[in-house]
C-alpha cells in the first residue's frame, strides 16, 4: 500500500522565545523535527511532505542538507493543523496518509511502525496515536463512547470540564486513509474557540458518517512527548540521553555515570569501550572498540580507533588511530591525524597536522600545519610557527626525529629523517637527514648586574650573601 508522510512545522512556538524555528533547536545530534522524520525513515514512504511557515526558509535550509528526501510546502499563514494538511495532501495521492508534529522528538519508529500496520490491517478511515499521561493538561483528549471506541478529539480550550479530567490524550500522530482524509478536510470549519480549522475534527466528522476509525495507544507515554519551551527541551534531551546510554550499555559499552554522558544520536561507539563521567560525543563521532573516553572529553565528528585512550580532551574533525594516547588537556582542531601508537600529550595544540605512527608530541607544544613522520619526537615546549601574518606555510618533519625542548619551526622548512635539533633553537632553514639544527647566539653573563640594577632588592641581598660564602 503507497504511504505518505506529512510532517507539520509551520508553527511559530511562541513559549520557545525564539528566532529560530521551535522545530530546528537542536536535540543530542538532530533538531526535533530532525527526530520526527528519522522515525518516520522505516515507513518508506513515497513522498514525504515537511509544511513550513515561520521562518520557512531556515526549515527548507536543513531539509535539503540532511533529509534530502523530504520536500518542503509554504503555509503562509498558520490557520490550523486542518488547513495545514489540507495545503499539503496532493490531490493524486492515495493509500495511507501518516500525520506527524514536528516536536515529537522521541516517538520511536517501532510505534509509529505498529500505529500504521494497525490502521491498515483494520481498514480504518483514520487512526490516532494515544497516550495515557498523569498530567494531560494542555492536551486534547481522546473521547470515547460507551462501547470504548473513539467518540472524538476535543482540544482542552473547547473540552467541559468532564472532558478535561479525561487522561487519555491525542499524540498529534495520525494515520488516514487519503480518500477519506480529503472528503473530511473539505468540511472542516472554523468554528471553536482558536478559530483554526482542526486537523482532529476529522474523527468526529467520520464517526458521525459511520467510517470506522480507531485508536492506538502507545506503549510509553513518554514517546509522545511535545515540546513547547526550553524547560521542556532540557527534560526531553535528558530522557533521550537516557535512552541512548542505555542502549550503548547494553551493546557492550560501560558508561561510568551515565547522568553527565551525553552522547549524540548520530554516535557510534564500540563494545567494550569504556566511558568516563563528563564526557560528551557529538555530530558524527566514531569511538571504536576497548578504548578509553574520558573523563572530561568532548569530541565532535571525531574518529577514533580501537585500543586508544582519549583524557581530558576537546577534539574537533580529528581522526585518531589505533592505541593512541590523547591528554589530558590536548585540543585536537580540524584536520588533525593521529597515527598508530602516537602520542599527544599534555598542554598541546594540533591543527591540520599528522602525527606519524609510534610519534610523540608530550608536551606544552603547538603543532600547526605540520606533517610528522614516524616514530618521532618533538621536545616540550616545541611551537611550529605556521603563519606569516598574510599566509600559512606547513613544516614536514621526518621519521626517528628528535627535536629538542623549546624549538621553533619557522615555516616552511623541511626536516629530514634521523635529525635533531637544539635546546632553544629556532629554526628557518631545512635540516638534512641526520644532521644537528642548532640556531642559538651564544650565553653572556654580565656579572654584577643585579646589585647595580636591583641595588636593596632580595635577589641582590642573595647574591651578595652568596658572594661572601665563596
Amino acid at each position: 500500500m503507497s504511504r505518505t508522510v506529512i510532517v507539520l512545522a509551520a508553527g511559530i512556538g511562541k513559549r520557545m522565545k525564539s528566532d529560530l524555528p521551535k522545530v530546528l533547536h537542536p536535540l543530542l545530534g538532530r533538531p526535533l523535527v530532525g527526530h520526527v522524520l528519522a522515525a518516520a525513515e522505516p515507513l518508506a514512504a513515497s513522498r514525504v511532505l515537511v509544511v513550513v511557515g515561520h521562518r520557512a526558509e531556515l526549515v527548507t535550509e536543513y531539509l535539503s542538507a540532511h533529509v534530502a528526501v523530504a520536500e518542503s510546502v509554504l503555509q503562509p499563514e498558520q490557520l490550523g493543523t486542518g488547513h495545514a494538511v489540507r495545503i499539503a495532501l496532493p490531490p493524486e495521492v492515495s493509500g495511507t496518509v501518516v500525520v506527524l508534529n514536528g516536536d515529537v522528538p522521541l516517538l520511536s519508529w517501532q510505534t509509529l511502525q505498529d500505529l500504521v500496520e494497525a490502521h491498515e490491517k483494520a481498514g480504518a478511515s483514520a487512526t490516532v496515536l494515544a497516550a495515557e499521561v498523569p498530567d494531560p493538561k494542555g492536551l486534547g483528549r481522546i473521547v470515547r463512547d460507551g462501547s470504548g471506541n473513539l467518540a472524538g478529539i476535543v482540544e482542552e480550550r473547547d473540552a467541559s470540564d468532564a472532558q478535561r479530567a479525561i487522561r487519555e490524550i491525542n499524540a498529534g500522530i495520525y494515520a488516514f486513509e487519503a480518500q477519506a482524509l480529503r472528503a473530511a478536510l473539505a468540511r472542516l470549519t472554523t468554528q471553536n474557540v482558536q478559530g483554526e480549522e482542526y486537523l482532529t475534527d476529522v474523527f468526529g466528522l467520520l464517526v458521525r458518517e459511520g467510517s470506522p476509525v480507531g485508536v492506538h495507544v502507545a506503549p510509553d507515554a513518554v514517546e509522545t512527548l511535545g515540546c513547547n519551551d526550553r524547560a521542556e527541551l532540557a527534560s526531553l534531551r535528558a530522557l533521550l540521553r537516557d535512552r541512548v546510554n542505555n542502549a550503548l550499555m547494553r551493546d557492550g559499552v560501560t558508561i561510568l555515570d551515565p547522568r553527565t554522558t551525553w552522547i549524540d544520536v548520530t554516535v557510534k561507539v564500540g563494545r567494550d569501550t569504556v566511558i568516563e563521567p563528563n564526557t560528551q560525543l557529538k555530530g558524527a563521532t566514531d569511538v571504536g572498540e576497548a578504548t578509553v573516553i574520558g573523563p572530561d572529553v568532548t569530541l565532535i565528528d571525531t574518529v577514533v580507533g580501537d585500543g586508544s585512550q582519549i583524557i581530558r580532551t576537546h577534539a574537533v574533525l580529528a581522526e585518531i588511530g589505533e592505541n593512541v594516547s590523547v591528554g589530558p588537556y590536548a585540543y585536537l582542531r580540524p584536520g588533525t591525524s593521529l597515527g598508530r601508537k602516537s602520542k599527544v600529550g599534555t598542554f598541546v595544540e594540533v591543527k591540520n597536522s599528522s602525527v606519524g605512527e609510534g610519534s610523540k608530541v608530550p608536551h606544552l607544544s603547538y603543532v600547526g600545519d605540520a606533517t610528522i613522520g614516524d616514530q618521532t619526537n618533538i621536545g616540550a615546549g616545541n611551537i611550529f610557527a605556521n603563519y606569516s601574518g598574510a599566509t600559512k606555510s606547513r613544516t614536514n618533519i621526518g621519521d626517528h626525529v628528535k627535536t629538542s625542548s623549546g624549538t621553533v619551526f619557522v615555516a616552511p622548512l623541511e626536516v629530514g629523517d634521523g635529525a635533531y635539533t637544539a635546546a632553544g633553537s629556532t629554526i628557518t632553514k631545512d635540516i638534512p637527514a641526520g644532521a644537528l639544527g642548532v640556531a642559538r647566539s651564544y650565553q653572556r653573563n654580565i656579572e654584577g648586574w643585579v646589585a647595580r640594577a636591583r641595588p636593596g632588592s632580595a635577589a641582590a641581598q642573595a647574591a651578595e650573601k652568596a658572594g661572601q660564602e665563596d
